[in-house]
């Protein structure tokens, strides 16, 4: 049942309900209530749609897309959604953490044979030519909290640390071979400022001086799209010089607040698996935080606050724009509590309410565990922030390459 909703979810945009209906040999109202869960399809399905419909979503997609990227360290695809609403295709997607592997699949299932896992060992020469290099590298190594964590630990951070720092050199290694048109790479804000501003010097030398493109970047806060501080760090880079500026950027004034994004709770929406329940799709009673756990992070925000700190936790209500999404909030959700009122605990945010606070549609599957779902949207992207940026990057890099287009589309269509 659920490999034929993805497979569906897969086409939504290529067919409309009319068209998917008829090449099933079945009616419109029997696919609303396959895609809606309401009955169970026959087992010939998921292979009907296969052989029937797949082969030739691709060859459209191929025909139909303006431009070819690459999504590296993918994490669940954010950025992905963002090229492909402005007429991107995705040729190859690296992505090592395999619980990240399993949500990207659910939600791109035709990227099963694009899929690599380690970067570093991927032969660059073998990764397929494309227009834009799309890259979120690991922040870990350069963020603030990274950094106090390998500072407590003894470790190295930023290009010291072996494991992730050095992993732009690897996204250097691919755009050397391949020579895209432009690339995007995303970071926490720290970046810039990391190592007193060395690690930033050594990017842009690698990127402007050693690859020769020309580069341009700014720190970027989510909450013009989402009721979210999160600001990042987006450097877009073009083969050629080209007028490509973030002053173009259409960043809403007007922001968005938590209500936007939680769950209503009166039955304006159906419910959803155990996020939410009953017939006004109540938030379920697992996400409000046990007595033990409220008075301990009561009392450690009391002892901080007693110290001069600002550590404590983040408690919100529907006017609320919360605190930077974190990977680590599995753990106590700290960072975003949402009220429930004077005498009721609050409650985590649940893992469809993480994915509409990063932008991400209600059709995005979310196929894995709470614990891994709170990792994934924490390291995630705001998407729309992303959808913003390719808007202005797409017509930049057309102008560059609209003949190579041309001729790769007249090819397809012989």
């Amino acid at each position: 049942m659920q490999d034929v909703r993805q497979l569906l979810t897969t086409l939504r945009g290529r067919y409309n309900q009319t068209e998917l209906a008829q090449a099933l040999g079945i009616t419109t109202r029997t696919l609303r209530r396959w895609e809606a869960g309401e009955t169970e399809p026959p087992s010939y399905a998921a292979d009907a749609i296969r052989q029937r419909l797949m082969p030739l979503a691709g060859r459209q997609a191929q025909q139909d897309s303006d431009f070819r990227f690459v999504d590296l360290f993918a994490g669940i695809g954010g950025i992905r959604l963002a090229f492909e609403a402005h007429g991107g295709r995705c040729v190859f997607t690296s992505e090592w953490n395999s619980w990240a592997q399993k949500t990207y699949l659910a939600n791109f299932p035709e990227s099963a044979h694009t899929l690599a896992g380690d970067i570093t060992e991927v032969d660059a020469a073998e990764i397929p030519d494309h227009d834009i290099l799309l890259a979120g590298f690991p922040c870990q190594p350069f963020s603030i909290a990274g950094v106090s964590k390998k500072n407590a630990l003894g470790r190295a951070h930023g290009f010291a640390d072996e494991t992730q720092g050095t992993l732009f050199f690897d996204v250097a290694r691919i755009i050397s071979t391949k020579r895209p048109t432009a690339f995007l790479l995303e970071n926490v804000k720290n970046l810039v400022s990391h190592d007193k501003g060395n690690t930033f010097r050594v990017i842009r030398k690698v990127l402007e001086e050693e690859l020769g493109y020309h580069i341009t970047y700014k720190v970027v806060d989510g909450a013009h799209f989402v009721p979210q501080h999160r600001e990042r760090i987006l450097i877009v880079g073009f083969r050629e010089k080209t007028d490509f500026s973030f002053d173009d950027l259409n960043l809403p004034s007007d922001k968005r607040t938590m209500k936007d994004i939680l769950h209503p709770e009166d039955g304006s929406e159906e419910p959803e698996s155990h996020y939410t329940v009953g017939p006004k799709a109540k938030v379920a009673d697992r996400y409000t935080l046990t007595p033990n756990l409220w008075a301990y992070l009561q009392a450690y925000a009391a002892k901080h606050r007693a110290a001069g700190n600002g550590f404590g936790f983040g408690l919100v209500g529907p006017d609320s724009v919360s605190r930077t999404l974190s990977a680590r909030y599995y753990k106590d959700g700290s960072e975003i509590l949402v009220s429930q009122g004077p005498r009721r605990r609050p409650r985590r945010l649940t893992p469809r309410e993480c994915a509409r606070l990063m932008g991400f549609p209600d059709s995005f599957i979310i196929p894995v565990s709470d614990t891994q779902a709170y990792k994934q949207f924490g390291n995630s992207v705001v998407m729309p922030v992303m959808r913003e940026v390719a808007r202005v990057m797409k017509p930049r890099m057309m102008e560059l390459t609209t003949p190579e287009l041309a001729e790769r589309k007249t090819q397809l269509a012989a």
